[in-house]
């Protein structure tokens, strides 16, 4: 991924946007070309292992390398920005409209886990991570055993070791502080989107 210096953050920064994202796109260059699928995923404590689990029915884990590369793809901030949000532009009308963003690349090694084991513990993290910042999380425990077990031995475990993670904060740093400021405050005034980068944004003042 291509990171001009003004757009480059830290690995802290990096892996706090790869747990806003939440899910991404993982790509392996399988047995019939570039695969990919889309999953919610769990970042290790020491930010060395990501751990997935996809569909048994999708042929991505079946065509996937064990052992080789895989990309891992996260946007946690997506907006349009127009060039009527710059007042610089009344005296350098030289504008065009943009994107901020905020973008990560992780790459690592893959591995598959059809274990029910590994899988359903996995699944059970998982849901423990996006249930906890709710008022009354929901436990696993909580859904017929059955049920459960039933759905578990339908996945299919991913676990990635990290190699490297690239972020990119693409958040109008390359313009003047005025058309940077009045950027911010009309994603705050948009759609939940807007408001989300309009969050990293500030947050990056």
């Amino acid at each position: 991924m291509y990171v001009p210096l003004k757009f480059n953050v830290d690995k802290a920064a990096s892996w706090n946007a790869v747990r806003d994202a939440g899910a991404g796109m993982l790509v392996t260059q399988g047995k019939l070309g570039l695969q990919s699928v889309f999953t919610p995923v769990i970042v290790s404590d020491d930010q060395t292992v990501l751990t997935a689990h996809v569909a048994r029915a999708n042929p991505w884990w079946k065509e996937a390398i064990n052992g080789e590369e895989v990309l891992a793809l996260f946007v946690a901030a997506s907006s349009y920005v127009s060039p009527s949000g710059y007042p610089s532009r009344h005296e350098k009308p030289e504008v065009v409209p943009t994107w901020n963003y905020v973008a990560v690349e992780v790459r690592g090694i893959l591995h598959v886990h059809d274990d029910y084991d590994w899988v359903f513990s996995q699944a059970k993290d998982l849901t423990a991570q996006f249930e906890e910042s709710r008022d009354v999380p929901w436990k696993l425990a909580e859904s017929d055993e059955n049920y459960v077990e039933k759905l578990a031995r339908g996945i299919v475990g991913i676990e990635i070791t990290v190699r490297a993670i690239t972020g990119k904060y693409k958040l109008s740093q390359n313009r003047p502080d005025e058309d940077r400021e009045n950027v911010m405050r009309s994603l705050e005034e948009g759609g939940m989107r807007d408001q989300v980068t309009a969050q990293y944004m500030r947050d990056s003042l």
